[in-house]
């Protein structure tokens, strides 16, 4: 069975210490490890996001996919149509926590080059997205 959950944005705080729990987006699709690369890109089109959150069958947030990342193993040599989003995880994570402050945050992000991260609470459940602005 395939998950998933739509969530709808909060109301942004204007601190001046503000944590990543002020800045993230909850209005992406959270689905599912044992989702296709076919409908996960389905699914990425028809939510018009850049990316989707990936959670186990336990509801723990496994990683996040980017379209990118969907098309380069869509298109690679070694590709089918049973490959799901876990087999192109590597491991859990990069995660971040919703007390962490933005310049933290911002700077993990440009440490690794991200432009988006998971944010999980303290049992690894998806609470939404951090996403650098272009």
């Amino acid at each position: 069975m395939t998950l998933v959950q739509m969530q709808s944005r909060p109301a942004s705080a204007s601190s001046v210490h503000r944590t990543v729990a002020d800045a993230m987006d909850t209005a992406g699709p959270q689905v599912c490890d044992d989702m296709t690369i076919e409908v996960a890109l389905s699914v990425m089109a028809s939510a018009r996001t850049e990316h989707l959150l990936v959670c186990d069958n336990d509801g723990l947030c496994t990683g996040l996919v980017t379209q990118a990342q969907l098309t380069a193993v869509r298109d690679s040599s070694a590709y089918t149509d049973r490959v799901q989003l876990r087999d192109m995880l590597d491991d859990r994570g990069p995660f971040t926590s919703p007390v962490t402050t933005m310049v933290e945050a911002k700077h993990a992000m440009r440490g690794r080059r991200l432009a988006a991260l998971p944010v999980v609470d303290e049992h690894g459940s998806a609470l939404g997205v951090l996403a650098l602005a272009h």
